[in-house]
């Protein structure tokens, strides 16, 4: 199948990458046999994919249908004698958000999938800024709008697809469903179990016998039937376009079902997949989760009990630190930024240090003596080794 070229496309070494025209060549196959006519495709631009796989912004050239003039291409790289979960998962999302009616739709619409190829064929955004592009630039109202409405689509997502999980199940079943249904069981258990003999050995800080049950308790999170939704899984704020439409998720690699309110602590973290986040100005993250909590009160209005609410919320609170700071001690190629669009991202280390301090004060706010003790312990013990004492700065919009 003939790709035009009017534009050309990205080169590497001086030729057109390898990768990228059979990327094209896939979709044109995909579509062709999804609307039982020839579909040409041209002018492939990259927008950026990663080592693992090719992203790419395509015009329709031709075509007998009422296609958008333009398309975003994915196609993961794995090779296919192996499994490809992400593919599975980012596959699977897509058709659950596609069935659904256009408003209640908060991703780009999927309009083709291969398993054979790995390849999923989107719907084109255009050029709309995401969430990261807000908080980086120099509007402070524009961004703590895009703050409050982003936490708002997310408890709308959660109560969108709140009892939807037995359909996502079936979705995946018509690919090769994942071995672990939620990435966070990959190193999540392992995570909670080693941290406090980490933390006794890189830090000098041993942990008391409260805060191991409490991380137990977010542990069991993870097992519960109770608040179950779709999870983007990585919610950064360079996932998140702002359309005039309203906020649409990207990037569905990890896309789960899992307890929501490991998402709603994303609030409160902020943002722990992801290693680049600045602070939010004060009394932000308690704005953000009053409008996630207007959106799931209609699904779960137990949620709107603060005696329900808040104990699963320090837990997963709990589980994000402990986790990420597994990662940061065990596995550094973790720490990686996840926004490009600026030269100075904060050190990992500051990041880091944040994140214990704001545990340790929502602790003491609950009341939870021992982990709030704890948690500002291992935030100054941080401090001494990484020879930091000054604070994590705001987003630059907020400056």
């Amino acid at each position: 199948m003939s790709v035009e070229t009017a534009a050309d496309p990205p080169a590497v070494g001086g030729e057109a990458d390898p990768e990228v025209l059979a990327t094209v060549v896939a979709a044109e196959s995909v579509l062709s046999r999804r609307f039982g006519a020839k579909i040409e495709l041209s002018e492939p631009e990259n927008l950026g994919g990663s080592e693992r796989s090719v992203v790419l912004r395509v015009r329709v050239a031709t075509s007998p249908f009422s296609l958008p003039r333009t398309l975003v291409l994915k196609r993961y790289l794995e090779p296919p004698h192996r499994p490809c979960d992400s593919f599975v998962r980012e596959a699977a999302s897509y058709q659950l958000f596609t069935a659904l009616a256009s408003e209640d739709r908060m991703c780009p619409e999927l309009f083709a999938h291969s398993p054979d190829s790995r390849l999923v064929v989107l719907e084109d955004l255009g050029g709309a800024p995401t969430l990261a592009d807000k908080l980086l630039g120099d509007d402070a109202r524009g961004a703590e709008r895009a703050l409050l409405s982003w936490s708002r689509s997310l408890g709308r997502l959660h109560a969108t697809t709140a009892g939807r999980e037995a359909d996502f199940d079936a979705l995946e079943r018509r690919l090769t469903p994942p071995e672990l249904k939620d990435p966070l069981t990959v190193d999540g258990g392992t995570a909670l179990a080693e941290l406090p003999a980490l933390l006794e050995v890189e830090l000098g800080v041993p942990t008391p016998p409260e805060a191991v049950e409490h991380a137990a308790s977010s542990r069991s999170l993870m097992e519960t039937g109770r608040h179950r939704a779709f999870s983007p899984s990585d919610s950064c704020p360079d996932n998140n376009l702002i359309t005039s439409r309203g906020v649409r998720f990207l990037d569905f690699e990890g896309g789960c079902v899992r307890n929501a309110i490991f998402d709603a602590a994303y609030l409160r973290v902020p943002f722990p997949s992801c290693w680049c986040p600045f602070a939010l100005p004060a009394g932000m993250t308690d704005a953000m989760l009053a409008g996630w909590r207007a959106e799931v009160r209609v699904v779960w209005p137990d949620l709107d009990d603060e005696s329900v609410l808040l104990p699963r919320l320090l837990d997963a609170q709990l589980f994000w630190v402990w986790l990420t700071t597994w990662q940061f001690f065990s596995r550094p190629d973790a720490a990686q930024s996840h926004s490009s669009s600026l030269a100075d991202t904060p050190p990992d280390t500051l990041v880091l240090i944040e994140r214990w301090r704001r545990l340790a004060e929502a602790a003491n706010a609950a009341g939870v003596h021992e982990v709030a003790v704890h948690s500002a312990r291992v935030c100054e013990a941080l401090r001494v080794r990484f020879d930091r004492d000054d604070p994590l700065p705001l987003y630059p919009a907020f400056r």
